[in-house]
């Protein structure tokens, strides 16, 4: 095998790499001898068949089979060789001359092919111990519990159907049947029965609740109203539309006392233990955003840090993923880039920026895991796996076998709890300072109009209501 630099410019290498005829000769001999105690041709005995017969029996298949592995292998060996860590897996390149490749397939040219590839930067982590981060956290007072627990209640308040003939009123929950209309047609998503609605509640569009006050049991009407200019699907937005709605039923709420029967309804054995599961609850809520603020911080720190050179095809491939998920968002949305205050040119700028940081980010945290010998455990990953699984309530067996067989998949899920425990790894040698501060300073966010992706999951999608009676907010890529 001779290998010969080609590139070697930044981060990219090129590598010309041939080898010789008589090497491919000698691994199809080779290969053809392993075979002949496993062929079966009429006229020989078993294990007896000639190599030569076999090579003109089956020489130029195996042969492709033999080109194939040693491209594998002397690809990998001059790698090794060089002491070189590609950023991916190489890209190879063999001859596309038709004649040419017909010669290496009987064995007379030599095989010849470029790799290219880029290589990881060196990379140098800066001193932990010199990163500053700031922890905001704030204390679980008592109103809010008192109001966390008074929502509770609110949204377990027992409905009672209302005597015969009677108006609805606001604060009623309403079970109607309602078909959409848009110049006279029905529309897609547009049509439920047994729909429930909570008048006051304003979870409908503007102006569909309240053409259902004052109504009885039993009546048939039309709502209309004109969907929002800013409502997340286009063809729809600033369009009037018609419902014919049903009232099936009218039922008025009760009252609540919040007691000792009340968190027994819930399950909890008093009141007091419903104020402590409540406490707990806010408090991890409020961990987690001290958490997730000191992260962004941590992450900028260390982002602006590195200065060393990306690899160009990992930050593409990492631009085109968002660029996937941005622009199906959009047409999921019925948006453009003008509706979202900007460009696709300048669009396409800030993400490539996000990219790059992915890439940049992703590629310090993954040194510095290594390098201090952190581990996803497998019990860390299973936990992570039984998580996922519970997501699809019904669907447990099919996921699960899906991850089982899917290393990719399993990869996405130990990346997150990976990224976790760097992070965990480097505020340990860092300087925390807690801050104490408001539950409304703590949810903040100064930079809540835009998308920092710290974190290195891929998802950038959101979730939308696609019943179009129901009142949604417009799309806004990440």
């Amino acid at each position: 095998m001779q290998v010969t630099e080609t590139v070697n410019e930044g981060l990219k290498r090129e590598l010309q790499i041939t080898v010789p005829a008589g090497d491919l000769d000698t691994r199809l001999n080779n290969r053809l001898t392993d075979l002949k105690d496993t062929v079966r041709i009429r006229g020989f005995r078993p294990g007896k068949v000639p190599v030569a017969h076999l090579k003109r029996v089956y020489g130029r298949s195996v042969m492709a089979e033999v080109v194939e592995q040693t491209v594998n292998e002397t690809s990998q060996q001059a790698i090794t060789d060089r002491e070189e860590r590609p950023a991916y897996q190489p890209d190879i390149a063999l001859t596309e001359d038709k004649d040419e490749i017909e010669k290496i397939l009987k064995g007379e040219a030599d095989l010849a092919y470029k790799m290219s590839f880029e290589i990881l930067p060196a990379l140098a982590a800066p001193d932990f111990g010199k990163i500053e981060v700031e922890k905001e956290v704030a204390t679980v007072d008592e109103a809010v519990i008192d109001e966390s627990i008074s929502r509770i209640a609110e949204q377990n308040k027992p409905y009672a159907p209302r005597e015969e003939g009677a108006k609805s009123e606001s604060g009623d929950r309403l079970t109607i049947d309602y078909v959409g209309k848009i110049d006279g047609e029905p529309f897609e998503g547009g049509a439920d029965q047994d729909a429930q609605i909570q008048l006051g509640s304003g979870s409908f569009i503007p102006g569909f609740e309240e053409q259902l006050t004052g109504l009885t049991a039993g009546t048939e009407t039309v709502v209309k109203v004109t969907f929002p200019e800013q409502y997340q699907a286009a063809h729809l937005a600033g369009k009037e539309a018609e419902f014919d709605v049903t009232v099936k039923e009218i039922a008025a709420p009760g009252e609540v006392t919040i007691d000792d029967e009340f968190a027994k309804s819930l399950g909890l054995e008093s009141l007091e233990k419903l104020k402590e599961a409540v406490r707990e609850q806010i408090a991890k809520d409020y961990e987690q955003q001290s958490r997730t603020k000191v992260k962004r911080q941590l992450l900028d720190a260390l982002d602006e840090a590195c200065t060393y050179e990306l690899p160009e095809k990992l930050v593409d491939n990492e631009f085109e993923a968002i660029w996937q998920q941005v622009t199906q968002d959009l047409e999921r949305s019925g948006r453009s880039f003008e509706d979202e205050k900007t460009t696709e040119e300048e669009a396409r700028a800030e993400y490539r920026k996000i990219a790059e940081r992915r890439v940049r980010l992703g590629l310090l945290l993954a040194d510095i895991g290594e390098k201090n010998e952190i581990k996803v455990t497998d019990e860390e990953l299973n936990r992570a796996l039984v998580d996922r699984v519970r997501q699809f309530p019904g669907q447990e067996q099919v996921v699960w076998e899906y991850y089982q067989k899917n290393p990719q998949a399993t990869a996405e899920l130990r990346a997150p709890i990976f990224e976790e425990k760097v992070v965990d790894y480097i505020l340990a040698l860092a300087k925390v300072t807690e801050k104490p501060v408001s539950r409304e300073e703590l949810f903040h966010d100064p930079d809540d109009e835009h998308d920092h992706d710290h974190d290195h999951d891929h998802s950038h999608g959101h979730d939308h209501d696609h019943d179009h009676g129901k009142k949604s907010s417009g799309a806004k890529p990440d």
